[in-house]
C-alpha cells in the first residue's frame, strides 16, 4: 500500500509544481489539465484504499522517511490509513476533483489562472498529508501547510484591500489557535516521549492520574491539558467561537476556494484531529464538555447572524460556522463516528451550495448581494434544482444526507449526560429553526420573487457552462444519497479501533437501540420535533420574503439592539479592532515614541555623545596654558597616589 499511498500525496504535489512554476510556458490548457489529472489521480487511488481498507481490512501504519533523530527520538514522515482516514481520503480528494473542473469555468477570465491551479492543488496536498499522518510531527505540517496556502488562497485577488485585509486576518486568527496547538503537542512530547500516534495512544491510560500545576496550588489532569489545547488549535482551524472571526471574511477569495476551504478542507481538519485523538478526550470529561459547550455556541448563535446577511457567499459562510458547531457538539459527546458522518455529508451539499453560489454570481456579473438578485429560477433551472437539493440537505429535511447526520447528533446529545448536554441540546435544537429560515430565505430572494437586477444583467442571464454544472449535478447525488449509510457508519462499528468511546460516554449505542433502519429513520424524522422546528424556518423565510417582503425591514427596525448585534457580529470583530489591532498599534507608538526616539536615539546614541561633550567642555578649563597649573595638578595626583596606596596597600 505505500505506493499508492505515496501516489495520493505526490499526485497533487507534482500537478502544482508543474503549473506553478512552468504555468507560463505550459499555458492555461496544459495547466488545468496537469492538475486536474493529479487530484484524479489522487481519487481514483483513494478509492483503491478505501475498499482495501473497509473491505478486505487491511490497515497500513509505516514511516517513509525518517527527517530527524534526536536519542530515543525519531522525527518520521508516515502514513497512517485506517478507516477514519481512508474515509476524509476519498471525501477530499471528490470534492477537490469537483472544484477543480467548476474552476475551468469559473476563472476562465482571470489573469491568475495558471497559478490559482496551482494554489488549489497545493491545498489538497496539504490537507492530504494532515489527515494520512501517523504522527504529530506530520500533523503539524499539514496543520501549517493548509493555513499557509489558504492564506495565498483567500488573498488571490491581492490587488483589493479587503482581500489583503481577509487573508492576514485568517493567518493570525489561526496563530493564536495553533498556539495552543503547538503546546498541546509539546505536552504530548514531554510526557509520553514519542509523537507517533500508536505510542502516545498505548501510552495515555498511564497518565490517567498524572497531574500538572499550571499555577501554584492548582492541579490539572494532565490529559485534560492537552485535550484543551489541542481543542484550541481545532477552535482555529474550524473556527469555534471566539477564534471564528476569519471564516466568514475568507469570502474574499474566489468562490472555488470558498467551497474547498469551507466544505472538504482547511475546516474540517479540527474535527478530524479531534476525532482521531479520542483516545486521549475519551480520558477527560472536562475536555469534553469545553468542547460541547463551545460547539453548541458555535452552532446556534454563527446561525443567528446569517439572518442578517445580504451577501449569498456570506450566508453559506455563516451556515458552515453552524454546521462546524454541529460537528463540534457530537465530539463532545462522545459521538465521533456522527461527527465524522455529518462532516462527510456537510462537505457534499455545503460545495454544492457554494459552486451554486458561486454559478449565480457567475450569470449575475460577479454580484454577490441578494437583494439585486430575484427571479433566477427560470434563467438557470440546473443551478436551481441542485440548490433546492443542497438546501433541503442542509435544512435536515428527512431523506437527505443532512438530515441523517444532523439528526443523529441531536438524539445523541439527547441521551448524553455530560455536564453542559443539556445546553447543547437546547442550541443545536434551536439551531434547526435558524438554518431552515437562513437557507430558504436566501434560496427565495435568489431564484423567486420579482427580478431586481439592473436591465444590463438581466439581458445576458442565462445558465452556466458544463464545467460548472456537471459538478452541481455530480455533488447533488451524494447530497441526497449519502445520508443512506448511516447505519454502517453509525451503528455498525464502521471506525473500528480508529475511534475509541468509553463504555460511559457511548450515547451512540443508546440511539442505536431505537434504529431500525434508515427508512424507518426517515419516516420518523417527519414526527419529530426538528421537522416542524425545520418547517417553520421554511414558512417564515416564505412568509418574510415573498409575501410580506417589506416586512423584515420593519422587524429590524423594531428589533433595534437585537439587529444591531446580529449585522455587528455581537461586536467581536469590533473588540479585536480596539482591543488586540488598536493594542498591538498603541504598543508600537509606545516602543517608537519613547523606547526608539527617547531611550534609544536620545539616552543611548544621542546621549553618549551629549555626555561626551559634557566631559570635554570640563576637562578643556585643565588646559590652561600656566605652568605652575600644570604642576598643581601632578603634585596634587602624586599626592593621591600616595594617600590611596597608604591607605589600601597597607
Amino acid at each position: 500500500m505505500e505506493a499508492q499511498t505515496l501516489g495520493i500525496v505526490l499526485a497533487p504535489l507534482i500537478g502544482s509544481v508543474i503549473a506553478g512554476l512552468f504555468g507560463k510556458k505550459i499555458g492555461r490548457r496544459w495547466s488545468h489539465r496537469v492538475t486536474i489529472a493529479g487530484v484524479a489521480i489522487a481519487f481514483l487511488l483513494s478509492l483503491m484504499v478505501f475498499k482495501q481498507v473497509v473491505v478486505d481490512g487491511v490497515t497500513y501504519n509505516e514511516a517513509v522517511y525518517t527527517w530527524a533523530a534526536i536519542g530515543d527520538l525519531r522525527l518520521e514522515i508516515g502514513f497512517l490509513i485506517d478507516r477514519l482516514s481512508a474515509l476524509m481520503m476519498v471525501v477530499v480528494t471528490f470534492v477537490s476533483l469537483m472544484v477543480h473542473i467548476y474552476t475551468i469555468g469559473y476563472m476562465a477570465d482571470d489573469p491568475g489562472y495558471q497559478r490559482f491551479f496551482s494554489y488549489i492543488a497545493l491545498f489538497t496536498f496539504s490537507m492530504l498529508m494532515l489527515v494520512m499522518a501517523n504522527n504529530f510531527l506530520q500533523l503539524f505540517f499539514g496543520w501549517e501547510a493548509v493555513g499557509l496556502v489558504s492564506y495565498l488562497l483567500i488573498g488571490f485577488w491581492y490587488k483589493r484591500e479587503s482581500a489583503i485585509y481577509a487573508n492576514l486576518k485568517a493567518f493570525l486568527v489561526n496563530r493564536v489557535g495553533d498556539f495552543g496547538f503547538l503546546l498541546g503537542i509539546a505536552c504530548v512530547l514531554m510526557y509520553t516521549g514519542s509523537l507517533a500516534y500508536t505510542e502516545v495512544f498505548a501510552a495515555v491510560p498511564t497518565l490517567a492520574e498524572a497531574t500538572i500545576s499550571l499555577w501554584p496550588d492548582a492541579a490539572w489532569s494532565v490529559l485534560t491539558v492537552i485535550g484543551i489545547l489541542l481543542f484550541i488549535g481545532a477552535m482555529g482551524k474550524s473556527a469555534q467561537v471566539p477564534l471564528h472571526v476569519w471564516l466568514p471574511d475568507s469570502m474574499e477569495g474566489p468562490t472555488p476556494i470558498s467551497a474547498l476551504i469551507h466544505a472538504a478542507t482547511m475546516v474540517t481538519a479540527g474535527i478530524f484531529m479531534v476525532a482521531r485523538m479520542s483516545p486521549i478526550y475519551e480520558m477527560s470529561e472536562t475536555a469534553l464538555s469545553v468542547i460541547l459547550v463551545i460547539g453548541a455556541v458555535t452552532a446556534f448563535f454563527m446561525g443567528l447572524i446569517g439572518i442578517v446577511q445580504n451577501d449569498i457567499k456570506r450566508v453559506i459562510a455563516y451556515s458552515t460556522l453552524s454546521q462546524l458547531g454541529y460537528m463540534t457538539v457530537a465530539l463532545g459527546v462522545s459521538a465521533y463516528a456522527a461527527g465524522m458522518f455529518h462532516l462527510m455529508t456537510h462537505a457534499f451539499f455545503k460545495a454544492l451550495l457554494f459552486l451554486g453560489a458561486g454559478s449565480v454570481i457567475i450569470a449575475m456579473h460577479h454580484e454577490q448581494d441578494m437583494r439585486k438578485m430575484g427571479g433566477l429560477k427560470k434563467y438557470m433551472p440546473i443551478t436551481y434544482w441542485t440548490s433546492l437539493l443542497g438546501a433541503l440537505a442542509l435544512i435536515g429535511f428527512p431523506g437527505f444526507s443532512g438530515f441523517f447526520s444532523k439528526d443523529s447528533i441531536i438524539e445523541a446529545v439527547h441521551a448524553s449526560e455530560l455536564p453542559g448536554a443539556g445546553f447543547a441540546y437546547v442550541m443545536v435544537l434551536s439551531g434547526v429553526f435558524v438554518t431552515a429560515f437562513y437557507t430558504f430565505r436566501m434560496l427565495f430572494l435568489t431564484f423567486h420573487g420579482k427580478e431586481r437586477m439592473d436591465h444590463h444583467t438581466q439581458e445576458h442571464l442565462k445558465e452556466s457552462p458544463a464545467v460548472v454544472t456537471v459538478p452541481l449535478i455530480l455533488l447533488a447525488i451524494p447530497s441526497v444519497v449519502a445520508g443512506l449509510y448511516i447505519e454502517p457508519i453509525l451503528f455498525g462499528g464502521f471506525f473500528g479501533e480508529a475511534v475509541v468511546v468509553s463504555p460511559t460516554h457511548d450515547v451512540l449505542a443508546a440511539v442505536g437501540a431505537e434504529f431500525h433502519g434508515a427508512m424507518a429513520f426517515a419516516l420518523h424524522g417527519f414526527q419529530g420535533t426538528p421537522f416542524a422546528l425545520a418547517m417553520a424556518g421554511v414558512v417564515a423565510a416564505w412568509y418574510l420574503y415573498l409575501v410580506r417582503p417589506q416586512l423584515p425591514e420593519q422587524l429590524g427596525a423594531r428589533l433595534g439592539l437585537i439587529y444591531w448585534a446580529l449585522n455587528n457580529k455581537y461586536g467581536f470583530d469590533r473588540f479585536n479592532e480596539v482591543v488586540f489591532a488598536g493594542g498591538a498599534r498603541c504598543t508600537g507608538r509606545v516602543l517608537s515614541q519613547f523606547g526608539d526616539r527617547v531611550l534609544i536615539d536620545g539616552f543611548i546614541v544621542n546621549g553618549t555623545a551629549r555626555m561626551v561633550g559634557a566631559i570635554a567642555k570640563l576637562v578643556r578649563y585643565v588646559q590652561s596654558g600656566y605652568l605652575f597649573h600644570y604642576a598643581f595638578v601632578m603634585i596634587l595626583g602624586l599626592l593621591l597616589f600616595i594617600g590611596g596606596f597608604v591607605i589600601y596597600g597597607g
